[in-house]
C-alpha cells in the first residue's frame, strides 16, 4: 500500500521468516555458525532458545536457505503439542510424500518409526541429510513427546546420525530439558539469541529497508531510538512499530518519520 510512496519493492518489516531480511548481527552469527556446525558435522542434537520474537524461526530459514536443498531435506515442525505418535506421523508426513492412514487405530508408532526408518536411508542414498526442526519447542509439556524425540537420534549408523535434530523455543525450554537428564546428554550444540540493542536496532532497521529497496534513511535517528526504547529490541515488536509507522507517514505525506510521528502511532495502536 505504501511501497511505491516509500520507494520500496516490497514491505520491509512484514512479521514473516523471510531469509532474505535476516539482519546477521554478532549474536544471530554466533548461533549461525553453531546451528550449521551441529547440521554439517551430524552431531545429531541442538537447541536454540530465545525470547519471543527475536528471530528463531526466521534464523532456521534462513539455515536451510543456505546449505541448501539439494544436499539437506528439512522438516519444519510448527506445533509440536501433539501426542508423540502425531508427532511421529507429522515428521514422516512432511518427508514423505505419499498419504498415511487418518485413523488413529491404523497408525502406530512402530509402523512410523520403520517408515521414517527408510526415509532416512532413503535420503542418505540420494546424498541429502535430513533435517528436523521443531519449533516452539517450549510449548511440550509431555515428558513422552521428548522421550520419543530423544529416540529419533537412535537412527544411526556406526559412525553418524542419520539426522539432526534441532529443538527451537523460548528460555523455558532449556529449563525443560535441564530436568530431563537422558534427554540433556544427547545435545551437542546450545546457542541463545537475546534482544537487540539500541545500536544494532539502528543496523536492523535499515538492513531491512536497504533489502527492501531503499537505501535512502526514512527513519529520524531519534525516532529509531525511541522505537528501541518502545519495543524493548525485541525484533518482532520493532517491525510492527517500523510497518505501522510507515502507513501513517504515507498518510501524512512527509519525507522523513521523525519521533513524534512514532509517538503517535505507538499511542494510536497502544503499542
Amino acid at each position: 500500500m505504501y511501497e511505491k510512496y516509500w520507494k520500496l519493492k516490497v514491505k520491509p518489516f512484514n512479521n514473516t521468516p523471510d531469509p532474505r531480511f535476516l539482519y546477521m548481527s554478532s549474536q544471530y552469527e554466533d548461533a549461525m555458525m553453531k546451528l550449521t556446525y551441529a547440521v554439517v558435522e551430524k552431531m545429531g542434537a541442538a537447541v536454540l532458545t530465545g525470547v519471543f520474537g527475536c528471530g528463531k524461526t526466521l534464523l532456521g530459514r534462513a539455515l536451510a536457505r543456505d546449505l541448501g536443498e539439494d544436499k539437506y531435506k528439512f522438516v519444519f515442525i510448527n506445533n509440536p503439542q501433539v501426542s508423540s505418535v502425531e508427532l511421529l506421523r507429522a515428521i514422516v508426513r512432511n518427508l514423505r510424500a505419499e498419504k498415511l492412514p487418518d485413523r488413529k487405530t491404523e497408525i502406530m508408532a512402530d509402523s512410523l518409526l520403520e517408515i521414517l526408518n527408510e526415509v532416512l536411508l532413503d535420503n542418505l542414498r540420494d546424498g541429502r541429510e535430513t533435517v528436523i526442526i521443531v519449533d516452539e519447542a517450549h510449548v511440550i509439556e509431555s515428558d513422552e513427546i521428548f522421550e520419543q524425540l530423544r529416540m529419533l537420534l537412535n537412527f544411526q549408523q556406526d559412525d553418524r546420525f542419520l539426522l539432526t535434530l534441532l529443538l527451537f523455543g523460548q528460555p523455558e525450554l532449556a529449563r525443560h530439558i535441564a530436568n530431563l537428564k537422558q534427554f540433556e546428554q544427547r545435545i551437542s550444540i546450545r546457542c541463545h539469541l537475546d534482544k537487540l540493542n539500541k545500536e544494532e536496532t539502528h543496523n536492523y532497521v535499515a538492513h531491512r529497508l536497504k533489502v527492501a529497496g531503499r537505501q535512502d534513511k526514512i527513519f529520524a535517528p531519534e525516532a529509531i531510538d525511541f522505537i528501541y526504547e518502545r519495543s524493548s529490541g525485541i525484533p518482532r515488536r520493532i517491525n510492527r512499530i517500523c510497518d505501522l509507522s510507515l502507513l501513517a507517514g504515507f498518510g501524512k505525506k512527509v519525507e522523513v518519520i521523525e519521533k513524534e510521528l512514532v509517538k503517535g502511532v505507538v499511542e494510536d495502536f497502544k503499542l
